[in-house]
């Protein structure tokens, strides 16, 4: 429900619009945002020296810096972070998805109001455990090759043998053998996935279920082309010329760490509906006041903003929307058997402490911040309302004497007088890094215990957390598909994106009877008992979930905003020179 204050903003008056399929309940609040000058001053520097650097390769590439090119029918915008992973088989992360979803397609797409259409595939349909995919004739390669069932067969057989290591496997487990082949067990020939001929796939599924196909749009299952792939000798998405494409743009430069550079496709079947030219990704930075400089500059199209710029942006009359993104952020455990962390009253003392409402309201300050309450969004559907209504999360105020016995327990079961400093594992924006801070005051303050903060940049930071180098991990999860199962198999023992590696098989069996049930009442009940499960046994902290209040340039027009798919979608985007 839209709040009435000055944050109550008309999406499709600016020419952005928010995907209707996407069912999120929208709320964005006026409040003051604080940063602390030390950490503004040398963020300021090092985007300077970034930006001045992206100015430089831009230039080189031939593509304008400016926010809006009409000549050459072109825009310039940002990514918050370099893309660590642009081979599909291997991705993980939001910024790599949004930029594939530019570039590559798959056999189902997203349209402007976030429903599923076909993309490759023509048409589809399932009957039981069976799924076959038409493919359209005319979808090609950006070297002129046909893109064929063959380049899907190849691509998830690919993803799910465990010599490729893919975070992302289990997205494909609903497809026959494909688990056991991802574990060993199996050869990856016995996977139901098989190519009928050029342009016929056929899929067996392990049990009938009603959302693969809303799996499919996600970026794991996109087609990669056989012989390219060989010809990169390991390096396929490392860079621009690493990677063939088949979506509506392809990718022209990639100068790591500073910019990214998108052409329009001339090979792409549906390139008559894509009304731009280019997309030039100049900088790379997540830093609010540098990208507002940025777009009062003129050299970006859209910018999300803090609740201080909002005076200014309301002032100035610049076209404002926003948007719910969909997903939780939360503190992440280690439950490797060798960290403090393993211990439940050890959890248990600093979640009594913990308190997102005093993290988003006090601490981060930012429009459109929702304290987390929950793994599962407030935007998850149930029988008749929303999820979390149906199935509500108990109140657990913060209680400090409580938190002390926690921890007076804990110390006694790890056999210590005194807890040793632990490692918050943290991304380097300025959210996170307030929100580092902030649990380093409080859990000094409380329980004197004292926490490391270890502030890595995103590739780093996501590796460490493979590698489990961490007590507590700043982290986050956003939905791949419109089904709360894409919440809910998340620390189930044998997901790979479980960075903590938690471990429970009453957890697993509810995510099992999630999985394979056909009966919606019987997979509402199996999603309440994970989140119970989850809250007691005190697997994460939950810490908000995040919406933005953004400006956009208002000669550009038809920008989607998605919870599933590209985040910021510019395939639906045109320029109004007149504006």
């Amino acid at each position: 429900m839209k709040q009435k204050d000055p944050t109550d903003f008309t999406p499709q008056a600016t020419g952005v619009t928010q995907a209707t399929g996407d069912k999120l309940t929208r709320a964005a609040g006026k409040q003051l945002a604080v940063y602390a000058l030390a950490a503004v001053a040398v963020l300021v520097a090092a985007m300077f020296l970034l930006n001045a650097l992206a100015g430089l390769t831009s230039s080189a590439a031939g593509m304008s810096r400016m926010a809006v090119d009409v000549e050459n029918n072109t825009i310039t915008t940002y990514l918050r972070e370099e893309p660590p992973q642009m081979s599909s088989l291997r991705s993980s992360d939001a910024v790599s998805s949004m930029v594939m979803h530019h570039v590559m397609e798959g056999l189902l797409r997203f349209d402007a109001s976030g429903e599923l259409v076909g993309g490759v595939a023509e048409r589809w349909e399932q009957e039981g455990t069976r799924v076959t995919f038409w493919l359209r004739e005319d979808a090609r390669w950006s070297n002129g090759e046909p893109v064929t069932a063959h380049d899907f067969e190849f691509a998830w057989k690919t993803v799910l043998d465990p010599a490729t290591a893919s975070q992302y496997a289990f997205i494909m487990y609903p497809i026959l053998n494909a688990e056991k082949a991802n574990n060993g067990e199996m050869s990856i020939d016995e996977i139901g996935v098989e190519a009928i001929d050029d342009f016929t796939l056929e899929v067996t599924l392990e049990t009938p279920i009603a959302y693969f196909d809303r799996m499919v749009g996600y970026v794991t299952y996109l087609p990669v082309n056989e012989a390219f792939y060989h010809q990169t000798n390991g390096r396929y998405g490392a860079d621009a010329d690493e990677m063939l494409y088949n979506g509506p743009f392809i990718m022209t430069s990639w100068v790591h760490g500073a910019s990214l550079q998108l052409r329009k496709n001339p090979m792409y079947w549906g390139a008559d509906r894509i009304r731009l030219d280019g997309i030039n990704y100049a900088h790379m930075t997540s830093d609010s006041n540098t990208l507002l400089n940025l777009f009062k500059d003129g050299q970006i199209v859209i910018a999300d903003l803090t609740s201080e710029m909002l005076d200014e942006a309301m002032l100035q009359r610049w076209s404002l929307g926003q948007f719910m993104q969909g997903n939780v952020f939360y503190t992440e455990f280690n439950h490797r058997p060798e960290r403090l962390t393993s211990n439940r009253n050890l959890r248990k003392a600093l979640s009594l402490v913990h308190d997102s409402s005093e993290l988003v309201n006090r601490v981060i300050k930012l429009p459109g911040y929702l304290p987390g309450e929950s793994l599962f969004p407030n935007w998850i559907q149930g029988m008749d309302g929303p999820f979390r209504e149906e199935y509500p999360v108990p109140n657990s105020p913060p209680n400090v004497a409580l938190a002390q016995q926690h921890l007076a327990l804990a110390l006694e079961e790890l056999g210590l007088e005194e807890l040793p400093p632990l490692v918050f594992l943290s991304s380097e924006t300025p959210v996170a890094r307030i929100q580092a801070e902030y649990y380093q005051e409080v859990f000094r303050r409380d329980l004197g215990i004292e926490l490391l903060i270890d502030a890595q940049i995103f590739r780093q930071r996501l590796q460490k957390m493979t590698d489990g180098d961490f007590d507590l991990v700043g982290s986050g999860w956003g939905p791949d598909y419109n089904d709360p199962l894409t919440f809910a198999d998340l620390f189930a023992s044998w997901n790979l994106n479980n960075r903590g590696r938690y471990s429970n098989p009453a957890l697993d069996a509810q995510v099992r009877i999630a999985q394979s049930s056909l009966d919606r009442q019987e997979r509402l009940d199996a999603f309440g008992e994970i989140q119970r499960i989850l809250l007691e046994d005190v697997v994460i902290m939950p810490d908000y979930e995040r919406g933005y209040v953004y400006v956009t340039d208002a000669r550009v027009r038809g920008i989607v905003r998605h919870v599933f798919g590209a985040e910021t979608d510019f395939t639906h985007a045109w320029i109004e020179p007149g504006e």
